[in-house]
């Protein structure tokens, strides 16, 4: 079992940054890719960004590859989300997911099996 907590979440004005933190806990948490995922109100959940447990391969959506940032620092247990140049559309509660398959699943929601709570994160104009 896997426990995830998102933090850094906020209320932003438009062309500013946040970083998101994913603290992972419990058996083995340090060997599991890590995903960030997002939802919008009336949207479905779409894939953000992931990074592999070494943190040596890195992966993000179209929409926010130049601007958003993900890392880990795996002496903590924890997976950031730099978010920068934020826009509306940007806004959404933004969730962490410790992923179950092989990297060519990593964009795939149903491929992680652990998921944190959200964190909502709102960009205003």
């Amino acid at each position: 079992q896997v426990q995830l907590v998102e933090s850094g979440g906020g209320l932003v004005q438009a062309g500013g940054s946040l970083r998101l933190s994913c603290a992972a806990s419990g058996r083995s948490s340090s060997i599991y890719n890590i995903g960030w995922f997002r939802q919008a109100p009336g949207k479905e959940r779409e894939f953000v960004a992931a990074i592999s447990w070494a943190g040596r391969s890195t992966y993000y959506a179209d929409s926010v590859k130049g601007r958003f940032t993900i890392s880990r620092a795996n002496a903590r247990n924890t997976v950031y989300l730099q978010m920068n140049s934020l826009k509306p559309e940007d806004t959404a509660i933004y969730y962490c997911a410790a992923h179950s398959g092989n990297w060519g699943t990593i964009g795939a929601p149903d491929d992680y099996a652990y998921w944190g709570q959200g964190t909502q994160v709102t960009v205003s104009s």
